[in-house]
């Protein structure tokens, strides 16, 4: 907005130039009045008048038009009593000036021919100390073009000057009231970026806004209030779902119990895995609950190798390694048992979707962040997809994960390497200390 302000103060400085240049060439007899006011002006400084009578000295920037009879510039300068003070005229000019012995008048101007380039005659009375002098000049042709000069002495007197000033005054005020009355804008669009999308008190403030931002304000804030409560009736649909179908899960299971036959068992299996499903859906729902409140200091290494020694026998059971390494103390505030169970899942995956005899290692970096890593090949998710606002494809289990990580501000990454998975919380600028070296538990 405001280079468009600029832009256009520029364009219509530029337009009002044009007007005045053209205004003034077009006229010879204002242009020619001009010419003649500012070459007796230059002239009237050469008159000394300190002595016993009146003298003249050819200014030395003047010497180029008035210092010869051949530069197609004339002038003559008298004094009161039509003594001529100095004179570069030539008969061929001093036809066009005024008789010596005529009263000459305050300020006179004739047209010899019209038309560029400019041939004039004209002069002026001066006063010097109160005293009277007639200065004249005449030019044919105008060889060095000094109606250039004339009209770039009045562009810059009678519209840079006054125009510059006035477009600095309502440029600046203009600016100043624009970014004023943004200034709640700017606030509100950094209130608006900081806004926590789990906590349901998160408004923006319309406190000392314009009323047409506090509007936009109030809208923005009605739109959250409506995402909010769809959020809510999602969440609840989701958990009475996953609630209503556990319990014919459990007595469907039962029922197969009772069944000796493989298809049975195949369908047991089945039967297990939709009933991992329904309980991955019910947490998924319910982290949409999360009240910020819960959030505490956590020393994430103590927490992850606490999970790590109650995991491993079973980790051993499927014929599997698993190892805890520190790098450095990682303490954030957190909710510990979303934590757990995020690395739970990934260490649960690592186990189940890979070939027995993998390593696999939790470590807790330096850098803030906190893996889990495996080396065995190629990966295997039958878990139910889910496709993600970015397009990506990835299994419930770890959209769960994902939406942990972002419920404490910290970013998921899970990648495949030749070598096998890694799984990666990164959470933002913690409160860390380096360990005296690399801590490393085998279980």
């Amino acid at each position: 907005m405001a280079r468009r302000i600029v832009l256009f103060a520029i364009l219509a400085m530029l337009a009002q130039l044009l007007i005045v240049l053209a205004d003034y060439y077009w006229n010879d007899e204002e242009l020619g009045r001009l010419l003649v006011e500012q070459e007796v002006s230059e002239l009237a400084k050469g008159i000394g008048t300190g002595g016993t009578s009146p003298t003249f000295d050819l200014p030395p920037e003047l010497s180029d038009r008035y210092g010869s009879q051949t530069t197609g510039y004339f002038a003559r300068i008298r004094d009161g009593s039509g003594r001529i003070l100095f004179s570069n005229c030539t008969d061929q000019c001093a036809e066009h000036f005024l008789p010596v012995d005529l009263k000459t008048p305050d300020f006179w101007l004739r047209i010899i021919e019209p038309g560029k380039p400019l041939t004039l005659a004209g002069g002026e009375t001066v006063e010097i100390t109160q005293k009277p002098f007639v200065v004249e000049i005449a030019t044919i042709g105008d060889p060095v073009t000094r109606v250039n000069a004339v009209l770039s002495k009045e562009v810059i007197d009678h519209m840079i000057v006054p125009m510059g000033i006035l477009v600095i005054f309502v440029l600046g005020a203009t600016l100043l009231s624009i970014t004023t009355a943004l200034r709640p804008v700017r606030g509100a669009a950094r209130e608006a970026a900081a806004i926590d999308a789990a906590d349901p008190q998160s408004r923006l403030d319309t406190v000392g806004m314009p009323l047409e931002v506090a509007q936009l304000a109030a809208a923005v804030n009605e739109a959250f209030d409506r995402v909010r409560h769809l959020m809510q009736a999602q969440k609840l649909l989701t958990s009475a779902i996953a609630h209503e179908v556990r319990t014919p899960l459990a007595v469907i299971k039962l029922e197969l119990e009772q069944i000796v036959h493989p298809r049975a068992r195949k369908a047991e299996k089945d039967l297990d895995e939709l009933v991992q499903f329904v309980q991955q859906l019910s947490a998924l729902g319910n982290l949409d609950g999360v009240d910020r409140k819960q959030f505490l200091s956590t020393n994430i290494n103590k927490l992850t190798e606490e999970l790590v020694e109650s995991l491993a026998p079973w980790v051993y059971q499927t014929r599997h390694s698993i190892a805890f390494e520190q790098r450095g103390q990682l303490i954030v505030p957190a909710v510990g048992s979303l934590i757990r169970d995020a690395l739970r899942n990934l260490i649960e995956n690592a186990v189940k979707h890979t070939e027995a005899g993998t390593s696999i290692t939790v470590r807790v970096d330096e850098n803030g962040t906190v893996g889990v890593y495996d080396n065995g090949g190629p990966p295997r998710w039958p878990e139910t997809p889910v496709k993600r606002d970015d397009g990506n494809v990835r299994g419930i289990g770890l959209e769960i994960i994902n939406r942990i990580a972002t419920i404490h501000g910290s970013a998921f990454r899970f990648e495949q390497t030749r070598n096998g998975r890694n799984a990666v919380i990164s959470f933002p600028i913690p409160s860390r200390r380096s360990a005296n070296g690399d801590v490393r538990l085998s279980l």
